[in-house]
């Protein structure tokens, strides 16, 4: 496997939607990983998303999705994981959305075990569950990462690093996560991010330099997509973000 190139961004209208879908690959992207809103319609029903946009090479390659982890909640994730195999996806990149000011650590070594187990459940579809830690998410602190990751079962769920919610989170050394959790990262989500708003990649403050040069180190093979949600134009970002990562992958 190499590494491959997404773009995901949220779509407020159907004619962005469209747009998203009919540039990503002219641009020069091998996939899509998509917003909830943009493939929860065909959820119960995959034929028609395959219908309408099931011909484009990756059109699904990740789906984004979340919740609590209550009964209701992963009747919904499993929803999404029948969808994803009758698609063609990938990756399933779970925001867990529970508030992290009232989480203890035992807290958090039990939704590792819950996801641990969906994760399982992803494989025997064919696919690969990935966290994505998130700012006022159970996982968001850097000791939270190690006792997540401590708990898992082996195998069964990846990370997904998001690169401006590691600096919202007040992680300021991205690099090192990348080091140390090489081990299970699938995904990365690179966005920008200054004074307190998302950036089109290379807009903000990060410093990418090291954040690339820790993926080259842990010699990452696998999706990396811009995350574009400063809300901009469709094509503007999905260009400048693909120029800004093929020019430091290369």
């Amino acid at each position: 496997m190499t590494i491959k190139l997404a773009f995901s961004r949220p779509t407020s209208t159907m004619e962005e939607q469209t747009l998203l879908f009919e540039q990503y690959r002219a641009v020069g992207y091998d996939g899509l990983q998509l917003k909830e809103a943009q493939y929860a319609p065909f959820l119960l029903k995959p034929e028609s998303f395959i219908e309408a946009w099931g011909g484009l090479s990756g059109s699904s390659s990740a789906l984004i999705t979340g919740g609590n982890l209550d009964g209701a909640s992963v009747e919904k994730l499993r929803n999404v994981f029948r969808f994803a195999s009758a698609v063609g996806t990938e990756l399933i990149v779970y925001c867990h959305g529970i508030p992290r000011a009232n989480v203890t650590p035992a807290d958090i070594r039990r939704y590792a075990d819950v996801l641990s187990d969906l994760g399982l459940e992803a494989q025997q579809r064919g696919l690969k569950l990935s966290l994505h830690h998130h700012f006022n998410n159970p996982v968001m602190h850097r000791d939270d990462f190690d006792i997540f990751f401590n708990q898992i079962k082996e195998h069964s769920i990846g990370l997904t690093v998001d690169t401006a919610h590691l600096v919202k989170s007040g992680i300021e050394d991205a690099a090192e996560i990348i080091r140390s959790f090489g081990h299970v990262i699938d995904n990365f989500h690179l966005k920008d991010f200054d004074q307190g708003e998302w950036r089109v990649l290379g807009q903000g403050s990060i410093d990418f330099g090291p954040i690339f040069q820790a993926i080259h180190e842990i010699g990452y093979q696998g999706w990396i997509s811009a995350d574009e949600e400063s809300g901009g134009s469709v094509i503007e970002g999905m260009k400048d973000c693909y120029a800004f990562m093929r020019s430091r992958l290369n």
